[in-house]
């Protein structure tokens, strides 16, 4: 997973112009996630509903959840 330092250089980026990328199919007032592309494959994450909360990931943290959603681990019971 990313340092701490890695981390505070990924939230230190001004994403302002990141362009949101969300699943197709979906309506503009219903609630999706959105991801942006960062510099170094790095992602940034947020609901439709509350753009002002942004979780970013590190390229190794995001092939890690990638990897595990398409193995099952977050499938619901």
């Amino acid at each position: 997973m990313g340092t701490q330092q890695e981390k505070d250089e990924l939230y230190a980026l001004d994403i302002s112009d990141a362009e949101w990328l969300s699943a197709p199919g979906t309506e503009d007032a219903e609630e999706r996630v959105e991801i942006a592309h960062l510099p170094g494959g790095a992602v940034a994450m947020r609901s439709s509903l509350d753009p002002g909360t942004v979780l970013r990931y590190t390229e190794a943290e995001w092939r890690a959840f990638v990897l595990g959603a398409r193995d099952g681990e977050f499938d619901l019971k």
